[in-house]
C-alpha cells in the first residue's frame, strides 16, 4: 500500500489550500482515512479523519475552517483547508486504517496502518 499526499505550499493567513492523498495497492472504500500533523518541535497530532461511512470528525482548533472528503471511485481523500492561520504551519500526513475501528482509534494515530510521507504547508502572517 503506497499513500501519496499532495497540495501543500506556502500560503498567506486567510488563505486557502486543497491537500489530496492518492492511495493504491488496495482499494480504501472500507478503510479510514485521516489526515494528521506535525509542527516543529511538537507531537505529530489529528486532524481530520473520514471513516467508510463518510462521518468525518476534526480536531477542534480546525472545525468551521477544514472539510475532508473521499472519492472511492479515485481512492483519493482531499482535505479542504479554509481561513488558513500561522498555527496551521506544519508537515500533513495522510494515513490509511484498514479497517472501520470505530471513532475512538479513528482519531489516534495507532488507528492507521500506513502513512504518507508528508505535505508541507506553510502558512505567514
Amino acid at each position: 500500500v503506497q499513500l501519496q499526499a499532495s497540495g501543500g505550499g506556502l500560503v498567506q493567513s486567510g488563505g486557502s489550500l486543497r491537500l489530496s492523498c492518492a492511495a493504491s495497492g488496495r482499494t480504501f472504500s472500507t478503510d479510514t482515512m485521516g489526515w494528521f500533523r506535525q509542527a516543529p518541535g511538537n507531537e505529530r497530532e489529528f486532524v481530520a479523519t473520514s471513516r467508510p461511512s463518510g462521518v468525518a470528525y476534526y480536531v477542534d482548533s480546525v472545525k468551521g475552517r477544514f472539510t475532508v472528503s473521499r472519492d472511492n471511485a479515485k481512492n483519493t481523500v482531499y482535505l479542504q483547508m479554509n481561513n488558513l492561520k500561522p498555527d496551521d504551519t506544519a508537515v500533513y500526513y495522510c494515513a490509511l486504517g484498514a479497517e472501520d475501528r470505530g471513532s475512538y482509534f479513528s482519531m489516534r494515530a495507532r488507528g492507521y496502518n500506513y502513512w504518507g510521507q508528508g505535505t508541507l504547508v506553510t502558512v505567514s502572517s
